[in-house]
């Protein structure tokens, strides 16, 4: 059964942080104590995993990703720990991807040596801006020299594929601001570059209190200057907000965007799993877990599990659940993606397209399932026309 399966990745989610920055809508928390609670979370995120291992259908895992709140506040034992413990319980690919998201203001030399050792393989450093006011602005804990500092330590410790996570449209800020960031960026060498926009997200402090943001028009100028200087450096855009060297994508957030399977683990963690019936039907569904940390590690010890809630995706809502991944990525993803891992026909699927197709904002069909420039300018316009039955 498992080769008729989808690729499975997992996702685990630690949810403290030192701070939370006012325009962060995940699910991260300022910790109750000075010391979290590593033994407790450990414990709990194990026996998380053993509520879905039946899920995995002896699948291996191909990519680990470890976000947050701020992961790197664990220690690398920590994670060392977890690691051969989730081992014992699942095949891990012999190329796997294990990513670790991590705050420059809360690493040091040491903890990458651990991190590394662990069996970490990717870091994503959140860095945002170099600049003093920008971070200040965006309620982060690190400096610009700290978040160099931190990339140095990452490459002496032996990394050698790091992502930089860097935002623009930030509060006041300039397009020549946006362009300096983006050099200072690049000046670091990284393999993979994340660069988005800020946007104000309901139930954040900057949706009820909101800064003074660019003007729509300096938005586009700092997109346009922005995509070309990462393209000349090198680093090709695949993805709408995500940028990377010659075969150094995120390989799980490309799961992600081919509609992959994933397990999550942890406190909110959300997962996508697919099931096949003894009639050979296919069940994809959507789950995720209990998200107060403190109400998850009481969960460690009931027996009505972690899971927090469950929604099946049904027949009818999979080309736009399809498609809201597929089209992020600028390759766009060939339609026998869709058909192995939904286990429908092609045809269901065109048919949705077809309205889009006729307004110039996808491209290649029947073969592929790819966005024009200007449906990846208008995605959500693009996905409002698939929606449509």
């Amino acid at each position: 059964m498992a080769e008729r399966l989808p690729p499975l990745s997992l996702y685990i989610h630690t949810p403290w942080c030192v701070r939370k920055c006012p325009y962060c809508d995940f699910n991260s928390h300022e910790p109750s104590t000075d010391e979290l609670p590593e033994a407790a979370y450990l414990n709990a995120l194990l026996n998380d995993l053993e509520g879905d291992l039946s899920l995995a259908n002896d699948r291996e895992i191909q990519t680990i990703f470890i976000g947050g709140g701020t992961p790197s506040l664990l220690s690398p034992a920590f994670y060392d720990q977890l690691f051969k413990e989730i081992r014992l319980r699942l095949p891990f690919s012999s190329t796997i991807e294990i990513t670790l998201e991590a705050n420059p203001g809360t690493t040091e030399q040491q903890r990458f040596i651990g991190y590394r050792e662990a069996g970490i393989n990717r870091l994503s450093l959140g860095v945002q801006s170099f600049r003093p006011e920008q971070l200040s602005a965006l309620g982060r804990i690190h400096s610009g020299q700290e978040a160099v500092n931190a990339i140095r330590q990452a490459r002496e410790a032996g990394f050698d594929n790091l992502n930089i996570d860097l935002m623009h449209g930030l509060p006041k800020q300039t397009p020549v601001q946006a362009m300096e960031d983006i050099d200072q960026a690049l000046a670091l060498g990284p393999e993979h570059l994340s660069w988005y926009q800020l946007t104000l997200e309901p139930n954040t402090a900057f949706f009820s209190h909101p800064p003074v943001l660019p003007e729509e028009e300096a938005l586009w100028d700092i997109q346009e200057a922005g995509h070309q200087r990462l393209e000349q450096a090198g680093l090709r855009r695949y993805e709408i907000s995500a940028y990377a060297r010659a075969e150094q994508r995120s390989r799980h957030n490309i799961n992600y965007w081919q509609f992959g399977d994933y397990l999550g683990i942890g406190a909110g963690a959300h997962g996508k799993l697919t099931t096949i019936d003894s009639q050979g039907q296919r069940h994809i569904e959507r789950r995720w877990k209990t998200r107060q940390p403190e109400a998850y590690l009481r969960r460690s010890n009931d027996p009505r599990g972690f899971v927090a809630g469950k929604q099946p995706i049904a027949t009818q809502e999979l080309p736009l659940e399809f498609s809201m991944n597929a089209l992020r990525l600028t390759d766009g993803v060939t339609m026998d993606v869709w058909t192995a891992y939904t286990g429908q026909p092609s045809a269901m699927l065109l048919s949705r397209l077809q309205s889009a197709y006729e307004k110039g904002l996808l491209m290649e069909m029947p073969e592929k399932l790819r966005a024009s420039p200007q449906g990846l300018l208008f995605l959500n316009e693009l996905l409002a026309l698939i929606s449509d039955e």
